[in-house]
C-alpha cells in the first residue's frame, strides 16, 4: 500500500509540471523588437478574412484548405451575435452555426485564428451583428455603457467567451488574438467606459495571457475613440492609402510592437444600382509585398466573401445577396487570378505548402424551370393570427425581426379620385407594397417614395406588405427599427385600427405548405406580391449552380426550403443567386419557391446557369434579345393582371 500512496502523491506533485510542459504554447507581443512571438520565436501572420456564417458548413473545409494552400498561416473570423442569439436567451451553435467545429477544421488545416467577437462586427451584416431584439428597448444606446445594452452583451459573452477559452493558443487551441469591439472610433458614442467594461469582461473570461486588440480606420479621430490602454491598437486601410503614412499613424497610438494592418482590402462591397466593385490585382499584390517587406502582419479583407443567405444582409442600400467582394476566392469559393498573384507574393516571405491548389467546385447548368402561381391562405403564412392595434407597430414590437409583415385596415371614407397616402415622418422601413381589395396600387419606399395615390370605397380592405431590407450595419443610425414607424395619412385622415400579421414565409416554404398549394389554372403573372413555385427535376448531379431571374422584378428565392436571399435584377448589379451543392438533391425533385413583390414576367421562367453574373450586362450572351428568346423580359404590351394577389388574400 505504501508504494501506491507514494506513487499517487508523486503524481499529484508532478501534475503542474506536466501541464506546463504539455501546454507550453505561447503567443505574445515583443515590444522591444516590434514583433509577435509564437512559442518564443518571431512571428509574422499573413491572414485572410472568412465568414463561416456566409458559407455552408459542408464547404468550410474546402475554403480553409484553399486559404492554407495559398500560403496563409492564419484566418480572421467575425462572430455575429445575432446569428447565434436570434431570440434573446436562446443560443444556437449547431449546424451552420457550429463555431467550434469551424475552429477545429481550421486547426486541423494548420491555420491560426484571429477572433473578432464584437459584440458589434459591421461586416455589412444585419445590424452589424447586433440582435434586433435589443431594439425592444426604445431608448437603448447601442455600443455604449447603457445599462440594458451592457447586460445583454455581458450575458452573450458569458456564453461565447467561455466556449472560446479552450481554443486560445495558450490553452492548446489556435486562437492567437481577440479583437475587442470593432472599429469603435467610427461610432459617435466614443464611450471609454464602455470599452473599459468590455476589456474587463474579456480578461475575466479569457484570462490575462491572450492578446486583446482594437482595429480602426486610418484617421486620428477613429484611432482616438477606438483605442484603449491595455488593448493593442491596429489599423486598417486599402490600396488607395500611403503605407508609410498609415503605419506612422499606428505608431502614434502604439509606439512599440508589430505593425498590423487588420483589414487590407482586396476588394470592396457592392451597392444596389452600382457596378460590381473591383480592386486591381496588381495593386493588391504590390502593396501586400511592400507591407510584408516592412515586417508588418497583414490580414486580407476579404479572402472569401461568401453569400448573404436569407435576411442577413446589412443596410438596405448595400447589395444584399452576394458578398463576393472581388476577393481572391470567389463567392462560390473558386480560386481567382488575384489569389494566384497573392500566392506568388507570399512565396517570397514563407514556404508555401507543397501540392496543387484544390480546384474550383464543379458547376452545372440545369436549364429552365417554369413556375406556377401559388394560392395560399393568410392563415398559412401567419398561423398565430394578427395583432390588433389602433396605430401601427414595428417589427420589433411584435418580435418579428426579419422578413415581412402585413398591415391591414380599411379605408375610412370613399376616395373615388386618386388621394395621397402619405408617410409624413419617413416611417416606411423599408419598402411597402400597397393593395386595395387585392388590387395592387403601387410602392412606397424609405427616403425616396413617401407618397402615393390610392382610390377605393369606404370599408375597402387596405393591405400594406412591408419588407425589411436589412438593418443599418455601420454609423450612427444602427438603431434601425423596421415596419411602419409612424402613422399613415390618407388625405386628411389618420389611418387607425390595424390588424398586423407577422408573416412566417420561411416556415411555410420549408414545410412544403406552399409547394402543395398550386393554383389550378392560374398561368398568368400579375402585379403586386405573389408566390410562385416549381420543381427542378433530379438529374443525378448535385453541383453548384446559379439561378437567374430574367424579367422578374424584385423578391426572394428558396431552394428546398433554404432561403437563398434577395434578387433585384433591374437595380443590380448582380443578376444571379448562388445555389451551393449542399442545397440540392441529385435524386429527388428540388422545390423552388419565389416571392415576387412587384411584377413577374409572363413567361415565369427562371434559369439555372453554370456561372455567376455579377454585373447587369457583363456577359455578351446576356445582352437583350428578340422577344421570342427565352432571355427576353416579355412583351411590351401589358399582360392582363390578376389583381387578387394571393399573398395578401385571406380566403
Amino acid at each position: 500500500m505504501k508504494p501506491l500512496i507514494t506513487f499517487v502523491l508523486l503524481s499529484l506533485c508532478l501534475l503542474p509540471i506536466i501541464f506546463v510542459l504539455v501546454n507550453s504554447s505561447s503567443f505574445s507581443i515583443d515590444y522591444k523588437n516590434n514583433c509577435f512571438r509564437k512559442d518564443g520565436k518571431p512571428f509574422q501572420f499573413i491572414s485572410g478574412s472568412i465568414h463561416y456564417s456566409r458559407i455552408p458548413r459542408e464547404y468550410w473545409k474546402d475554403r480553409l484548405l484553399k486559404m492554407y494552400m495559398t500560403g496563409l498561416n492564419a484566418i480572421q473570423v467575425y462572430v455575429p451575435w445575432n446569428f447565434h442569439e436570434t431570440v434573446q436567451g436562446v443560443f444556437n451553435f449547431a449546424g451552420d452555426r457550429d463555431l467550434e467545429y469551424f475552429l477545429n477544421l481550421a486547426n486541423q488545416t494548420g491555420l491560426l485564428v484571429i477572433l473578432r467577437p464584437g459584440p458589434y462586427i459591421c461586416a455589412e451584416w444585419e445590424m452589424g451583428g447586433l440582435p434586433a431584439w435589443l431594439l425592444q428597448k426604445p431608448n437603448i444606446i447601442l455600443r455604449s455603457a447603457d445599462t440594458e445594452y451592457l447586460k445583454a452583451a455581458s450575458d452573450w459573452f458569458g456564453v461565447l467567451l467561455t466556449k472560446m477559452r479552450p481554443w486560445l493558443y495558450q490553452n492548446g487551441g489556435n486562437i492567437i488574438s481577440v479583437q475587442v469591439e470593432n472599429e469603435y472610433g467610427s461610432y459617435f458614442a466614443c464611450d471609454y467606459n464602455y470599452m473599459r467594461h468590455l476589456h474587463t469582461l474579456f480578461r475575466l473570461f479569457l484570462g490575462e495571457d491572450v492578446i486583446l486588440f482594437t482595429t480602426d480606420g486610418n484617421t486620428d479621430k477613429e484611432m482616438i475613440c477606438g483605442t484603449l490602454e491595455g488593448l493593442y491598437a491596429t489599423i486598417d486601410f486599402g490600396t488607395d492609402t500611403n503605407i508609410t503614412a498609415a503605419f506612422i499613424r499606428q505608431r502614434r497610438f502604439e509606439p512599440k510592437g508589430p505593425l498590423v494592418n487588420s483589414e487590407f482590402y482586396t476588394g470592396w462591397l457592392d451597392h444596389w444600382g452600382d457596378k460590381h466593385a473591383s480592386v486591381d490585382t496588381v495593386k493588391v499584390s504590390k502593396m501586400l509585398g511592400e507591407m510584408l517587406s516592412m515586417g508588418a502582419s497583414v490580414n486580407m479583407y476579404m479572402f472569401e466573401g461568401g453569400t448573404n443567405f436569407g435576411y442577413w444582409n446589412g443596410n438596405a442600400a448595400i447589395s444584399v445577396y452576394p458578398y463576393d467582394y472581388n476577393a481572391p476566392l470567389s463567392e462560390a469559393g473558386d480560386p481567382t487570378d488575384k489569389l494566384l498573384a497573392i500566392r506568388d507574393v507570399i512565396k517570397n516571405f514563407r514556404d508555401i505548402p507543397v501540392g496543387p491548389m484544390p480546384p474550383a467546385t464543379p458547376k452545372f447548368a440545369y436549364g429552365f424551370v417554369t413556375l406556377q402561381k401559388v394560392w395560399t391562405l393568410l392563415d398559412t403564412l401567419s398561423p398565430q393570427g394578427p395583432v390588433q392595434s389602433q396605430y401601427p407597430l414595428t417589427f420589433e414590437e411584435i418580435k418579428q425581426y426579419y422578413g415581412f409583415m402585413l398591415y391591414r385596415t380599411t379605408l375610412p371614407r370613399n376616395v373615388p379620385e386618386p388621394t395621397p397616402l402619405i408617410s409624413p415622418l419617413n416611417g416606411i422601413h423599408d419598402r411597402a407594397y400597397v393593395s386595395v381589395n387585392g388590387v395592387y396600387q403601387g410602392l412606397m419606399e424609405r427616403d425616396t417614395a413617401l407618397v402615393m395615390n390610392v382610390t377605393g370605397q369606404q370599408g375597402d380592405q387596405l393591405d400594406i406588405l412591408v419588407e425589411n431590407m436589412g438593418r443599418v450595419h455601420f454609423g450612427s443610425y444602427i438603431n434601425d427599427n423596421k415596419g411602419l414607424l409612424g402613422n399613415l395619412i390618407l388625405g386628411n385622415d389618420v389611418l387607425t385600427d390595424w390588424s398586423i400579421y407577422p408573416l412566417d414565409i420561411d416556415t411555410a416554404v420549408a414545410n412544403g405548405w406552399l409547394q402543395a398549394a398550386h393554383s389550378g389554372s392560374g398561368m398568368e403573372a400579375g402585379d403586386g406580391p405573389m408566390i410562385y413555385s416549381g420543381t427542378l427535376k433530379p438529374t443525378g448531379l448535385a453541383w453548384d449552380t446559379f439561378v437567374k431571374l430574367n424579367g422578374w422584378t424584385k423578391g426572394q428565392v428558396w431552394v428546398n426550403g433554404v432561403n437563398l436571399g434577395r434578387y433585384w435584377p433591374q437595380r443590380g448589379p448582380q443578376q444571379t443567386l448562388y445555389v451551393p451543392r449542399p442545397f440540392l438533391s441529385a435524386t429527388q425533385p428540388n422545390n423552388i419557391t419565389v416571392l415576387e413583390l412587384e411584377r413577374a414576367p409572363s413567361h415565369r421562367r427562371i434559369l439555372f446557369m453554370d456561372r455567376p453574373q455579377l454585373n447587369r450586362f457583363s456577359l455578351a450572351f446576356l445582352s437583350p434579345l428578340p422577344f421570342s428568346s427565352p432571355w427576353s423580359s416579355g412583351s411590351c404590351r401589358r399582360v392582363r393582371n390578376d389583381w387578387m394577389s394571393p399573398v395578401l388574400q385571406a380566403v
